[in-house]
């Protein structure tokens, strides 16, 4: 009956998504102890604290695109979206188009590749971080960051991932830009 309850909800998620969650299926089906597992690490995957949808999912989009330029990406795409994050703004988020977003945005963008690439200049925007919403928001970020690179890596590890699409948000289809941090200085502003 839980297994019943469970693929239930994760049709619901691909209906709403159009989102393939057969690596999530394959694992309840497969062992129940270790879907409960995954689901617990979707409570962390999904803390927001008390970081804005905007600086929030500028950390998970950059931090699933350096694992994933496929479903994985676009299901984020599609949250940000939902919380209201403005497609100008994801967009920009995804080309790592600092100009065009707000300064704690594009801070987020830059301290999440400067992390991702294990770059100590991560430490001067920490924190910037810090003083923006506190230990709380940077443990909030460091979830997002974390997090969000597990999903692709667990779909390739099954088998279900997926070569490089475009990206769409709204009625905009574009590839995704994966590159490293760009070469800007670390303050932006």
């Amino acid at each position: 009956m839980i297994r019943y309850t469970f693929n239930k909800m994760l049709l619901a998620l691909k209906n709403r998504y159009d989102y393939d969650v057969r690596y999530q299926q394959d694992i309840l089906a497969t062992n129940l102890g270790a879907f409960l597992k995954f689901m617990g690490f979707q409570t962390m995957a999904s803390h927001s604290g008390n970081v804005p949808a905007g600086p929030l999912y500028a950390a998970r989009i950059r931090a699933i695109l350096s694992e994933d330029c496929g479903p994985c990406t676009q299901l984020v795409v599609d949250m940000a979206l939902e919380a209201k994050v403005s497609p100008d703004i994801v967009q920009a988020i995804i080309d790592q188009d600092l100009d065009k977003l707000p300064k704690e945005i594009a801070l987020v963008v830059q301290f999440t590749e400067l992390v991702l690439a294990h770059n100590p200049e991560a430490d001067d925007l920490r924190e910037k971080v810090r003083d923006l919403w506190g230990n709380q928001g940077l443990i909030t970020l460091g979830f997002a960051i974390s997090a969000y690179r597990v999903y692709p890596a667990l779909k390739y590890t099954l088998g279900y991932g997926k070569a490089c699409s475009r990206i769409l948000v709204s009625e905009s289809a574009f590839a995704p830009n994966r590159d490293a941090a760009p070469d800007r200085e670390a303050e932006h502003g």
